[in-house]
C-alpha cells in the first residue's frame, strides 16, 4: 500500500517580533502543536524556514538545536514535566546541567534566585508532590527562565490549573513579558488568549488570522 502523506501545516508564515506576548489559538487538531514544534526547534519542517535572532534553524544538526532550545527558548507545559522524586531546586537546576555549569554551588545558587523569584524561596526541597498545581507551574516557569532565554514557549500553561491559580501563571508570564521576555502561549482557551497582546489563528493547518500588535 501506498503511504500516505499528511501535511499538519499548509504555507504557514508568520512573523512573532522581539518583546510580543502571542498567542496560537485554534481548535484541536488544527495543527498548533506541530506549530509550537518547530517554533521551539522540537521538530524540523519538511520545507520552508525557521528564522530565531536572525538564524534559519530549519535544517541544523540535533546537537544545534539542542543548544538553541536550552539558550534561546525556556519551555512551559501543561504536564509540568518535572521530576517525580527530587526537589524544586534540582528541578531547575538541569538545564544548566546542559549548559555545561559543572560547579554544584553555582548552580544551586542560581535555582535558588530564580525559585523565590517566582515566590518559591520557601518551597526550594519540597518535591513535586508536595506543591499544588500552581506551585508546580511556578518550579516550571522558574526551570524555563533559569538559562535567561529570550523567548518562552508555553504550551496549555493553565490547562491543568484551576481558574485562580491560572490567573496567576498569566500575571506572571504577563510580568515576564514587561521585563522583555517573548512569551508564545499555545492554547485552546479563549480567556487565555485574551490576555495576550496579539493572537494568531490557526484551522486545518492554515494561519487565518494573525491579529493586530497592541503596545
Amino acid at each position: 500500500m501506498d503511504g500516505i502523506s499528511i501535511s499538519a501545516l499548509k504555507n504557514a508564515s508568520l512573523e512573532i517580533k522581539k518583546g510580543e506576548f502571542v498567542s496560537i489559538v485554534g481548535p484541536s487538531g488544527s495543527g498548533k502543536s506541530t506549530l509550537m514544534h518547530l517554533i521551539g526547534a522540537l521538530d524540523t519542517p519538511t520545507s520552508g524556514e525557521i528564522i530565531i535572532d536572525s538564524e534559519n534553524i530549519a535544517h541544523l544538526s540535533e546537537e544545534k538545536l539542542a543548544r538553541i532550545r536550552n539558550r534561546k527558548i525556556g519551555f512551559v507545559f501543561q504536564q509540568f514535566n518535572l521530576l517525580s522524586k527530587t526537589s524544586a531546586i534540582h528541578n531547575v537546576e538541569i538545564p544548566l546541567i546542559y549548559a555545561g555549569i559543572s560547579n554544584n554551588e553555582e548552580r544551586q545558587e542560581k535555582a535558588i534566585a530564580i525559585l523565590k523569584k517566582v515566590g518559591l524561596g520557601d518551597r526550594l526541597q519540597n518535591q513535586p508532590n508536595q506543591l499544588s498545581g500552581g506551585q508546580q507551574q511556578r518550579v516550571a516557569i522558574a526551570r524555563a527562565l533559569i538559562n535567561n532565554p529570550n523567548i518562552i514557549l508555553a504550551d496549555e500553561p493553565t490547562g491543568n490549573l484551576d481558574s485562580k491559580t491560572g490567573e496567576e501563571i498569566m500575571q506572571m508570564l504577563s510580568k515576564l513579558n514587561n521585563e522583555g521576555k517573548t512569551i508564545i502561549i499555545v492554547t485552546h482557551e479563549t480567556i487565555v488568549a485574551k490576555r495576550t497582546k496579539r493572537q494568531i489563528e490557526i484551522k486545518d493547518g492554515v494561519v487565518i488570522s494573525q491579529g493586530r500588535r497592541k503596545k
